[in-house]
């Protein structure tokens, strides 16, 4: 694994590489016709669907927040608020996102955000070595340990995922 890799990078590397984390950068050549951009990175990077973490913003009660999830699956909206200590989440409005993020959706990373959101991994995130998230564009992805994301992210870890 490689932690020289802000040259050029996007915002999401750029934290990296500045916290001396290690990690690895996937590029693989993105498909403009692709709406699953997880399913996406999982088939051309040739990695199970349950190691590529998707990143998803949710509107709680105290505003914005981040949502990390296997890509096998979907979001509990329920657990997720749970975590939050919320009575309730929604699914974000996309322009909101993208606005607060500073990504596109397809490419948005839980580093490097324009805002430091409120964050929730995932807990099937510690059964593996290393996880693959969003880089912070369509077409790259990043490969580090799970306490890593969760540590520069200051996230918590919370069952928040649920079978497709």
């Amino acid at each position: 694994m490689s932690t020289s890799k802000a040259k050029g990078g996007t915002p999401a590397t750029v934290a990296l590489t500045r916290s001396k984390v290690e990690f690895t950068l996937h590029p693989y050549e993105h498909d403009a016709a692709a709406q699953a951009y997880g399913e996406e990175a999982a088939d051309a990077l040739g990695v199970p669907h349950e190691r590529i973490f998707k990143t998803l913003v949710a509107e709680v009660e105290s505003g914005l927040a981040v949502a990390v999830v296997p890509v096998s699956g979907k979001l509990d909206l329920k657990a997720l608020a749970t975590a939050l200590k919320s009575k309730r989440a929604a699914m974000a409005d996309a322009a909101k996102v993208e606005r607060v993020t500073g990504y596109v959706v397809g490419g948005i990373s839980p580093l490097g955000q324009r805002k430091q959101l409120p964050t929730v991994v995932d807990s099937s995130a510690l059964d593996f070595d290393t996880i693959y998230f969003s880089a912070g564009k369509r077409g790259l992805q990043i490969e580090t340990a799970p306490a890593n994301l969760i540590t520069l992210t200051r996230a918590v870890t919370a069952p928040i995922g649920k079978a497709g």
